[in-house]
């Protein structure tokens, strides 16, 4: 039992130690007025549990996504970033501070969208766990990771919410967490391969 549980600590740890900087941006602009943190939180989990949910089931041998496509993920982070980016051109102006000069990361489903797409590579890592491990085994390293996305989003939301952090940051966050987003989307497209995928398909 000890032992599946610091097993499912190093690997949540390894394969999330970028979502932490995706959450802080998020609590950011939740400090900011910009998103409810509720819904940061809400959304992580719902994102992270479609992760679970599709890499239990990809361990069991169905296939939702073929792997060669996963990268297409990349898209929502890269939308939402254009889209806050395309708000703050507009209203760069402006200097009315209030919850419509930020980006509002789509709201829930918004931010369980990015969570799904930065840890979509996650899936091939969890696959072959869930489908080596017992089943008991499993289900305590499921409740390890849902219990460690509590311990994400408190780390996260210290940081993205300290007085110092937003203070500091005031000056470039209408344009950090649409830069962080995009930057995201396409480092999930590129490095994922399926743009390559894409040209070799259309030509």
């Amino acid at each position: 039992m000890i032992g599946t549980i610091v097993a499912a600590i190093g690997l949540f740890a390894a394969t999330n130690i970028d979502d932490i900087v995706v959450l802080t941006v998020l609590f950011l602009a939740s400090a900011r007025g910009a998103l409810p943190g509720w819904k940061v939180v809400a959304g992580q989990y719902l994102g992270f549990i479609a992760l679970v949910a599709i890499s239990s089931l990809a361990a069991a041998g169905l296939t939702i996504v073929p792997d060669e496509w996963v990268g297409l993920l990349g898209l929502v982070p890269l939308a939402i970033g254009v889209y806050g980016l395309i708000r703050t051109l507009r209203r760069r102006g402006d200097d009315d501070d209030d919850d419509e000069s930020s980006i509002s990361a789509g709201g829930l489903l918004g931010v369980a969208g990015i969570t799904i797409a930065n840890g979509a590579d996650n899936i091939s890592l969890y696959t072959p766990v869930f489908r080596t491990n017992p089943v008991p085994d499993t289900i305590v390293t499921i409740i390890v990771f849902l219990v460690l996305v509590a311990v994400w989003c408190l780390v996260a939301r210290f940081v993205g919410t300290s007085k110092a952090v937003t203070e500091a940051l005031e000056k470039i966050e209408h344009w950090l967490v649409p830069a962080v987003f995009i930057g995201l989307g396409l480092y999930i497209l590129i490095e994922s391969g399926v743009i390559v995928r894409l040209i070799e398909v259309l030509s």
